[in-house]
């Protein structure tokens, strides 16, 4: 579009600007290994266009990305994800995604900054990765709970076998979800904020 000529610089569409009444923002953070969901998550719940990095995949990758369980998978996050939700009239909460292949790793530290929480998405066919993203927040002392996306063809565990294999504590919250659905990605987010506001009544939460 070429705005030559005019002294009118657009600004933001209605659908993204912030309600009138919103007070206070959260950084959230979306969190997994490759092709866990959460692009689908973030585009899902978000209540203006989201804002995805995504870039097709080539043979490039072959050996280097594990696309185990994605083979279908033609595209993939290379920077982050971005979203806004609403959770109340005071509060939205600011989402970013961040990049499943670990050559990309080294973008986490960054949209880690300033998070209040996070979520981790996990798919039960690769369980182990979870373990290198949890450390990681762990490592940046950031609070989070888990979230096992159900995709079709994935074996299903009662969560308390699921709590065990991830070795969690018993305070951290773990649910299934289903990163297609609106509300169900919904619930995982208002977990996620119980969550926080249970630690930061016990002075748990810096």
């Amino acid at each position: 579009m070429d705005f030559k000529g005019s002294d009118t610089i657009p600004g933001p569409r209605a659908e993204d600007q912030l309600p009138h009444t919103a007070q206070a923002a959260a950084k959230i953070v979306i969190v997994g290994g490759f092709g866990v969901g959460k692009t689908t998550m973030v585009g899902s719940v978000s209540e203006i266009t989201p804002l995805t990095t995504e870039e097709t995949m080539t043979q490039a990758g072959i050996g280097v990305d594990d696309n185990f369980g994605s083979a279908s998978k033609t595209a993939t996050t290379v920077a982050m994800d971005f979203g806004r939700i609403s959770i109340t009239d005071e509060l939205v909460l600011y989402l970013f995604g961040t990049p499943g292949q670990q050559r990309f790793w080294f973008l986490w530290n960054g949209l880690f900054e300033g998070a209040l929480g996070a979520v981790v998405l996990v798919d039960t066919r690769r369980l182990e990765v979870s373990f290198d993203v949890m450390g990681r927040l762990e490592e940046r002392g950031v609070p989070f709970v888990v979230a096992i996306n159900s995709f079709p063809d994935a074996p299903r565990y009662p969560i308390g076998e699921l709590r065990t294999a991830l070795d969690l504590s018993p305070d951290i919250p773990i649910m299934e979800c289903d990163a297609r659905r609106r509300a169900s990605s919904r619930d995982v987010l208002m977990t996620l904020m119980r969550f926080l506001h249970s630690l930061a009544m016990t002075g748990s939460l810096t």
